[in-house]
C-alpha cells in the first residue's frame, strides 16, 4: 500500500493529476493558498465506502452531481455496474448566494443554473476555501447568451459570493469522492444546477416567474436523467439547451449561437420523457385549480440548509436572519398590488445528540431568534463569532436540525 492507503499506481496518477492543476481568480477569489495539499489526499470515510457497497457501486465508479438552490441541497449520484446512476448521498448546503435564476454577470453574487462539466484540471487542492473545484461556469449556453463571470466553485468555509459552499468536513469528503472517480477513469463529471426540485408543487408556485421559460429547458434535461438514470447528453444551439439529441448528419456542426441542425432522439427515451412531462403538467393544473398561488421568492442574499441555522461563522449572516419572502405575482410576472407578502417565521431549534449533523459539536449554546438578538451588519468581512442566528421555517420540524461550527469566513 502507498500514500494514504492507495496503491503505487494510484499514487502516481494522483500526483500527475495535482501537477496539472492551476488556479483561477473570480467570484469567490479562490487563489491558491500556501497550504499543504494533504487535504486533497484524505481518505473517503469507511462509512461512506460501506454505503457505496450497499448501493452496488464503489469509489472508482463515475459520479454525477445535482444541486438544488431553493432546497439548499447537493446530491451525489454513483454509477452502478449496469451503467445506471443511483442516488448515493444528499449533502445539505451550508451557504449559497443571490436569488433563484441564472448567473448573468460578474459580481452579481448569483449561483449559476444549468448543466456544467467538471474535469480533473478544475480541482484545486490548495484552495483558500480548504478544498474546491470549479463547476465550469460559463458553459457554452452562458457564453452564447453573453453571460460573464468566473471561478464559480463548490468549496468549504460556508461562505458564498456566487459559489456552492459546504463545510470543510463536507468538501473533504466530496473532494475525495470526486478524486477517486477521476482516478477510476472518469474524464468529466456532469453537474446539474437547478433552481429547485422540479416537483409539481414548485412548478405551480413558480409558473409565472420570469425565469420559467429557462427553467423549463432545465427541467427537460432533469427529466431525461430521472427517467433513464443515465447521464443526459447536453448540446447548445440557437442559444438554448438541447438534451438527449444528436445531429441527424454526424458531420453537422453545432454552434451555440446558431440555429440547431436537424436532430434525432432515442424514441423510447423521448416517449418516457413526454409521459413524465404530461403527468407533471396534469398535476400542476390540479394544484392551480385548488388555489395554489403563483409567487416569486425573494432572498436578502441566498440561503442555507436548515441544518445550519445555528452556524456561527458564515458570509453575510445578516442576510440569513431574514427569511425569504414569497410575493404573489400575476401572469406577467409582476407583483399583485395590495397582496400580503409571506415570510417564514423564525424560531429556535431543539438540539439533541441524536440529530446532530456529522462533524458538528455535541452541544451548542441556546439558540436565539432574530427578534431577540439581531445578526450584526458585516461591513469589514469579520463576523461576530458569539452570535447565532435561528431561522428555521415554520414548515420544518425544529428537532431535525442542529448547530455546526465553521472555522473561517470569507465575504
Amino acid at each position: 500500500m502507498g500514500f494514504f492507503g492507495t496503491s503505487i499506481a494510484g499514487r502516481v496518477s494522483r500526483i500527475a493529476l495535482v501537477a496539472a492543476l492551476g488556479f483561477v481568480v473570480g467570484a469567490c477569489d479562490d487563489r491558491q493558498g500556501q497550504v499543504s495539499n494533504y487535504r486533497a489526499y484524505q481518505l473517503i470515510p469507511a462509512a461512506t465506502l460501506q454505503l457505496m457497497a450497499e448501493k452496488g457501486t464503489d469509489k472508482h465508479k463515475p459520479i454525477l452531481i445535482r444541486a438544488f438552490k431553493k432546497e439548499a441541497e447537493l446530491e451525489i449520484w454513483k454509477m452502478r455496474a449496469d451503467g445506471e446512476y443511483v442516488h448515493f448521498k444528499t449533502c445539505p448546503m451550508c451557504r449559497w448566494s443571490g436569488q433563484l435564476g441564472p448567473k448573468r454577470r460578474e459580481g452579481d453574487r448569483q449561483v449559476p443554473e444549468g448543466f456544467y462539466t467538471i474535469t480533473p484540471a478544475q480541482l484545486n487542492p490548495n484552495s483558500q476555501y480548504y478544498l474546491s473545484f470549479n463547476v465550469g461556469y460559463p458553459n457554452a449556453y452562458d457564453k452564447a447568451n453573453g453571460y460573464t463571470g468566473s471561478a464559480i466553485m463548490v468549496h468549504g468555509d460556508c461562505s458564498s459570493a456566487g459559489c456552492f459552499s459546504m463545510t470543510d468536513e463536507q468538501i473533504a469528503e466530496i473532494y475525495a469522492i470526486t478524486r477517486e472517480a477521476f482516478g477510476g477513469g472518469q474524464r468529466a463529471i456532469q453537474m446539474q444546477s437547478l433552481p429547485f426540485r422540479m416537483t409539481a408543487e414548485n412548478l405551480a408556485k413558480h409558473r409565472f416567474d420570469p425565469h420559467m421559460r429557462f427553467w423549463k429547458q432545465l427541467k427537460d434535461g432533469a427529466d431525461q436523467f430521472e427517467v433513464t438514470k443515465r447521464e443526459t447528453a447536453v448540446a447548445v444551439c440557437g442559444k438554448r439547451y438541447v438534451f438527449g439529441a444528436t445531429p441527424l448528419n454526424p458531420d453537422s456542426r453545432i454552434d451555440p449561437a446558431e440555429a440547431c441542425p436537424e436532430m434525432i432522439e432515442d424514441p423510447e427515451v423521448k416517449t418516457r420523457v413526454v409521459e413524465k412531462q404530461r403527468h407533471d403538467e396534469t398535476r400542476v393544473a390540479s394544484l392551480v385549480s385548488q388555489g395554489v398561488k403563483a409567487v416569486k421568492v425573494v432572498y436578502a442574499d441566498g440561503g442555507q440548509h436548515p441544518a445550519f441555522d445555528h452556524v456561527q461563522i458564515t458570509s453575510r449572516p445578516e442576510a440569513l436572519a431574514v427569511a425569504p419572502r414569497e410575493i404573489a405575482i400575476n401572469e406577467k410576472g409582476k407583483p399583485i398590488p395590495a397582496t400580503v407578502v409571506a415570510s417564514a417565521r423564525t424560531r429556535p431549534a431543539t438540539v439533541t445528540a441524536a440529530n446532530k449533523p456529522a462533524g458538528g459539536p455535541a452541544t451548542a449554546p441556546p439558540a436565539q431568534t432574530a427578534s431577540t438578538k439581531p445578526a450584526p451588519a458585516v461591513a469589514t468581512g469579520k463576523v461576530d463569532t458569539q452570535t447565532t442566528v435561528a431561522r428555521i421555517p415554520a414548515s420544518q420540524p425544529a428537532a431535525a436540525f442542529a448547530p455546526v461550527e465553521i472555522g473561517r469566513a470569507h465575504v
